[in-house]
Formats: structure tokens, sequence, C-alpha cells
């Protein structure tokens, strides 16, 4: 399967027309049409459902699509690390991170590594730590910023020593609000929205104890901003690590932490052994400077 091969396809379902697509390629609508079959036949499967004004992706198009995205994502990104030369450190380095407090370590490492190598830029890709490390897997970021737990026996880290609190974020409104510190007898009854992750989801289980199979959970979300959508439309509560929070509009919502506490600490990681750019490599050296020292 050919890398040029896939562009083709990928600008066909951008299209969403075999004749616009092959105007765009600045190829024939038939050399274009041909390479279409030749891609069935290569991986068994019917592509696109051709009707008579546009073209629309099977399933299995579908999957191709998603995995085609991915290949080429990848490819461009090695290409780009090839290029850096170690004489003239410039490129990108991406980061994975979610809506953590740990993130407010970032912009100093930053700061200080851009007035070493000001060609360097970043890109901040922003997930829960299951998808960050999904992606770091796949090649196609560099460096996460995932709260705990998570599986990192394959990865370098350092853990850093700020912790994530957990709170509760609710509308100004709500009778929450006249309580300092929420316990889980709370909440019991309420509607709530509890972190997506599976292993996050085993330690609120164990903070609420008795009372977890009584709650009402009528959302699971993977960030703290679209939990906060619903809180404010009168939805739910959310239970969540408190991140990003001190900048949202307190009018709008407000949060109050868990009784007895509730922290999750936070590594940075990078793939074990894997190769990098002289980019990565410097700016990975970088922080783990940074972090044990204060500064390099």
């Amino acid at each position: 399967m050919e890398i040029r091969v896939l562009r083709y396809f990928l600008t066909v379902v951008r299209e969403e027309s075999i004749t616009r697509a092959a105007e765009v390629l600045h190829i024939t609508q038939p050399t274009l049409s041909r390479q279409l079959r030749e891609l069935e036949e290569e991986v068994g499967a019917t592509l696109f459902y051709r009707g008579a004004r546009r073209i629309t992706l099977t399933n299995e198009g579908i999957l191709l699509r998603r995995r085609a995205e991915e290949i080429l994502q990848l490819v461009d990104k090695t290409r780009r690390d090839i290029a850096e030369s170690d004489s003239r450190i410039e490129g990108t380095v991406t980061i994975g991170c979610g809506e953590l407090s740990a993130v407010s370590v970032l912009p100093d490492i930053i700061k200080e590594f851009r007035k070493k190598y000001p060609l360097v830029t970043f890109d901040l890709f922003t997930a829960a730590a299951d998808m960050v490390k999904e992606q770091m897997d796949r090649g196609l970021i560099d460096i996460g910023l995932l709260v705990e737990p998570v599986e990192i026996e394959r990865y370098d880290f350092m853990r850093l020593s700020l912790k994530e609190r957990w709170v509760v974020i609710m509308r100004p409104d709500d009778p929450l609000t006249e309580k300092e510190e929420i316990r889980a007898s709370d909440l019991v009854g309420k509607p709530l929205i509890l972190p997506q992750r599976n292993s996050v989801k085993a330690e609120l289980k164990n903070w609420f104890g008795s009372v977890y199979d009584d709650l009402n959970v009528v959302f699971t979300s993977n960030l703290g901003t679209n939990s906060g959508i619903m809180v404010e439309s009168s939805l739910a509560c959310a239970v969540l690590v408190e991140g990003a929070l001190p900048f949202w509009d307190r009018k709008k919502l407000s949060f109050r932490p868990l009784s007895p506490p509730l922290y999750s600490t936070s590594v940075i990681a990078w793939k074990r052994g894997q190769p990098t750019s002289p980019a990565v490599g410097r700016f990975i050296d970088y922080i783990q400077c940074f972090l044990s020292m204060g500064s390099c």
C-alpha cells in the first residue's frame, strides 16, 4: 500500500468527488479511478458508495480513512524529524496532556528551553491519559503529561511533586455550595458526571466506599471543560481533578474539595528506547535537568 495512494484516497474522501479530487491532485480522472480500484483490490473490500452526485464511505472505507490519517501523520512527522539538523536545532515537540494542574510546570520549562533553542515549536495535544498514551505508543506524541494511575512500565518518566486535587463542580446556586467540603454521602441521589477512565473510576469507587452503588451517574466524560458545560446547564454535578478550574468563570461554576481529601500524582513520560529527533531529545534532556535541579 503506497503512501501516495493513501493521500489520493483521503483527498477523494475530503472532496466527496473523484472529479474534484483529480483536479486538486493535478492528475486525470481515469488515473485516479484506476488507483482507487487497485486500492480496493489490495485491501479486499469496497471502500466507496458511488452515488450520482457524491461518493460516501463504506464501513471499511471509514476504517481505512482513520488508519490512513494516522499513517500519514506519522510519515510526515518522521520526515520532519529526519530533516532536523543537530547543528541547528529546530522542529516541533508534541506534548500530550489532560486539563491538569501539572500543566503549570510546562511554561517555565518551555520558556527557558526556547531561550537556547528558539527555532523549536510545540504542539499541545489535550486528551485523557489513556488516549495520550495510545498516541505515544503510535509515535504521534513525543512526551505525555499523565495523571496516575497509568501503566508506564514501557516509559521513562519523572513523577511531579505537584498533586492533582479532586473536587466537585456545581452551579453557584446549588445547595452544595453552602458546604466547605463535599463528603460521599452529600452526592448520593444527585445527578453526577464521573471520569471516563476505568482506572480512575476505580480510585473514586474506593473513595466513595459503600455509597458508590447508590450514585446516580448520568454522564462520563474525559475532559473537564465538557463536564463544565453540562454542569452549567443544570444537568449534573461533576467529580474531577481541579486542573484548569481556577481559570473558569466563578459566576457560572463553583467547586468544593472532597472530604476526606483525594489527590492524584502526575508523571511526565516518554517512550523508552524510541528514536527521537534532535529537538525532542534535547527537550527530554532539558526536562530531566530542570525538574532535578530547578534550572539548566
